[in-house]
């Protein structure tokens, strides 16, 4: 009797942190959405904190076309889905080559490209801009893609390396036997298995290009091909007092990352819980 009363009381105590914890992680977000509907006096002064009285869609307006978000938000999309599309597409090979494969160079090409996490952004950056001067790519979104996959491709490469070491090796003899070469192997049983850890890299690659500011801030200069990250600044700057426009534009900002973390929420649980592809 004790006992579960201890049990109970541990796990009223775990849910009251959890809750807790959510409503601290998500109420940021939800004042930034509150604080777009709302002028620059109900955000200092009036209504700080509560829901809106009046829902402000001039501030939207205002962002779309005064600010000129939606080129910002064009560029920001063709290069977070090229970066996540070439990204997926080298890492889930040559992991796969790494992985299941036997040859001479496997594990120092893996060791090679894993030692790419190691490099900070800042030491390439000078590299990086005279190399896209040569490759005449200089102030091209393509100047942004290369680099982003380039980054994100030891950290897929580990994530999908870690996870095709736990498939057996039986599923690929039985699928040899049965006439698939290795292509159909791959494509048609790997793949499949280990699509929880490819919206896991999806997810973090896609957060990755999306955010990045840094090397953006370097490489492009021309306003067309800013990125939103870049375009922000600029906003802060030429509406430094219309903070209900700028969170507007904020809000506008995150709503993809939101919207791809919640199409793939379930197969990121499952990779945390993955376990053997064979049972028994």
């Amino acid at each position: 009797m004790r006992g579960k009363l201890v049990n109970k009381l541990v796990r009223t105590l775990l849910y009251v942190f959890i809750s807790f914890y959510a409503i601290v992680s998500l109420y940021p977000m939800v004042w930034m959405i509150f604080n777009s509907f709302k002028n620059n006096r109900e955000i200092f002064e009036t209504n700080v904190f509560g829901i809106p009285k009046v829902l402000r869609l001039e501030n939207y307006i205002k962002a779309v076309h005064s600010f000129n978000i939606l080129r910002f938000f064009e560029n920001s999309i063709i290069v977070a889905v090229c970066t996540v599309t070439v990204t997926l597409f080298l890492s889930l090979m040559f992991s796969y080559a790494t992985a299941r494969m036997k040859w001479k160079l496997a594990t120092v090409s893996r060791i090679y490209v894993t030692a790419g996490m190691f490099i900070p952004v800042q030491i390439i950056m000078i590299p990086l801009v005279i190399l896209a001067r040569n490759l005449h790519i200089s102030n091209s979104l393509l100047s942004l893609i290369i680099p982003y996959a380039a980054f994100e491709l030891p950290f897929s490469s580990i994530v999908l390396y870690g996870f095709y070491r736990t498939i057996p090796n039986e599923i690929e003899e039985a699928a040899t036997i049965d006439g698939a070469n290795i292509y159909r192997v791959f494509f048609s049983i790997i793949m499949p298995l280990v699509k929880s850890a490819i919206a896991s890299v999806l997810i973090f690659v896609f957060l990755f290009s999306w955010n990045e500011f840094y090397m953006a801030l370097i490489i492009i200069s021309n306003n067309n091909l800013m990125t939103l990250p870049l375009g922000l600044i600029n906003f802060q700057g030429q509406f430094q007092t219309d903070w209900g426009a700028m969170a507007a534009t904020m809000t506008i900002a995150s709503l993809p990352t939101v919207i791809v973390y919640l199409f793939f929420s379930e197969q990121v649980e499952k990779a945390l819980t993955v376990g053997s592809a064979v049972k028994g």
